[in-house]
C-alpha cells in the first residue's frame, strides 16, 4: 500500500477508522481483536446499523504511530471475513 499519510498527518495521532461489515454479532469482537494485535488499547466502537439492517458500521478511534502502522491497520481490518469496507 503506497499512501501519503506521512505527508498529511503528524504522527503519533489518533485516527478514527470507520469499518463497515456484515451485521453479525462477531463483527465488533473481530475488529477489536485485530486492533488489539496492532494497537493495544481500550476500545468502545460506536456501532450503527444500516437502514435495512444488513450491515453495521463501526467507528473507532485508534492511536497510530506512523504511516506504516496506519497502513497495516487498514490492511488487517480489510482482511477480516465480515468486513466489507474500511475508511
Amino acid at each position: 500500500m503506497d499512501t501519503r499519510f506521512d505527508e498529511l498527518l503528524d504522527f503519533p495521532t489518533h485516527q478514527t477508522f470507520k469499518v463497515m461489515g456484515v451485521a453479525h454479532e462477531d463483527l465488533p469482537e473481530q475488529v477489536i481483536s485485530c486492533l488489539q494485535q496492532h494497537a493495544p488499547g481500550d476500545y468502545a466502537p460506536a456501532i450503527k446499523p444500516s437502514s435495512k439492517g444488513s450491515y453495521h458500521s463501526l467507528s473507532i478511534s485508534v492511536r497510530v504511530t506512523s504511516k506504516e502502522h496506519m497502513e497495516t491497520i487498514y490492511t488487517e481490518l480489510a482482511a477480516l471475513e465480515l468486513v466489507r469496507v474500511v475508511l
